[in-house]
Parts: structure tokens; sequence; C-alpha cells
């Protein structure tokens, strides 16, 4: 019988990447929420700056949730889903999935350990702050 051995998000990492996303939305000049989970998809950490709209709540939530559901960024599910019917018919009534960008996996030693989601500017400034935060985490 084989045991598997799954990496996990730690409250440290956690914490670093939500204070670098905060950082890089505030140089931005723009207020976000930014969700945090682990491997399984549930909710490790989550602000929601002073000022961003409620709805950005459960958007970030879901960005996060979708990014780790499949282990790729939201942003991907668009060219995926446009051009091929039955998913485009099917997918979308999935709950909580989200198709622009904000979403990323978080990604350890070739595993997916978390994901974290960036909601509240345009979907191109969540990605910055997303992809800016992520880089604190080691390659290996």
């Amino acid at each position: 019988m084989n045991i598997i051995n799954k990496l996990g998000i730690s409250d440290e990492i956690a914490d670093s990447i939500m204070n670098e996303a905060v950082k890089k939305a505030k140089k931005l000049g723009i207020k976000v929420s930014i969700a945090i989970v682990d491997e399984g998809g549930e909710l490790k950490a989550f602000k929601r700056m002073d000022g961003a709209p409620i709805l950005t709540i459960q958007i970030a939530i879901d960005k996060a949730w979708t990014s780790v559901s499949f282990g790729i960024p939201t942003h991907e599910w668009y060219s995926m889903l446009k051009d091929n019917p039955p998913l485009a018919m099917g997918f979308p009534k999935v709950p909580r999935l989200i198709i622009f960008g904000g979403g990323f996996p978080i990604i350890y030693k070739g595993q997916v350990i978390g994901g974290i989601g960036v909601s509240g500017g345009t979907a191109e400034q969540d990605m910055e702050i997303a992809q800016y935060a992520l880089r604190i985490i080691p390659k290996e």
C-alpha cells in the first residue's frame, strides 16, 4: 500500500503572500480583496482592504478556489472554453468557477500547495498583484 505525501501551505507563507499582495495593491493605488486557500481549496487567509467593494470578497475567494481546483491560473479558462461548445455550455454552470484573471495556483516543488485570488482592480491589475505576491515562493 502506498501513502501519498502532500505538501501544504503554512500560516507563515500565507501571511507573507498576503503582505506582499497588499503592498503591491497599495503601490497601484487600488483596494482589493485577497484570498489564499490551501491545497484542498479551503480558505487559509483573507483580507479585504479598507474601501474594497463588498462583491470582491466572494470573487477573490472563488478565484483562489478555481486556481487550486485544476492547478491553472483563472485567466487560462477563457481560451479553453471559447472554442469548445460543450465545455463552454457546461463549465460556466460549475458554481464558483471564475474564468477571468486574478487567480493563480501556489506551486512549490511541482505540487499545488494552495491558491491565491485577488479581486478589486482590472483583471490585469489583479493578476499583477497575485504574481508579485507569488514571487516569494521558493522555486525549490
